[in-house]
């Protein structure tokens, strides 16, 4: 089975090596047939050392911890506001 391979902004920095990672999933409902968008908040194992407003790939791996079962490829570039 493949591997999953999301885009995401970084939400929180504030645990050791670990980031959470707001993720919009696109997914259609099951009786109307309507695209919905659902954001989910995944925690990911960061390596390379992103920040809060980072725009990064995460990719699915072996579980890490309790509840972190992603980890951080790339820092794609940063989110203005």
């Amino acid at each position: 089975m493949p591997k999953r391979i999301f885009k995401g902004t970084v939400v929180s920095d504030s645990m050791n090596k670990t980031v959470v990672v707001s993720v919009n999933v696109p997914k259609k409902h099951r009786f109307y047939g309507k695209d919905i968008k659902i954001t989910k908040n995944l925690k990911a194992r960061d390596e390379i050392g992103v920040k809060t407003g980072d725009y990064v790939q995460i990719e699915e791996t072996r579980p890490m911890g309790k509840t972190v079962n992603w980890k951080v490829l790339a820092k794609l570039g940063e989110i203005k506001e």
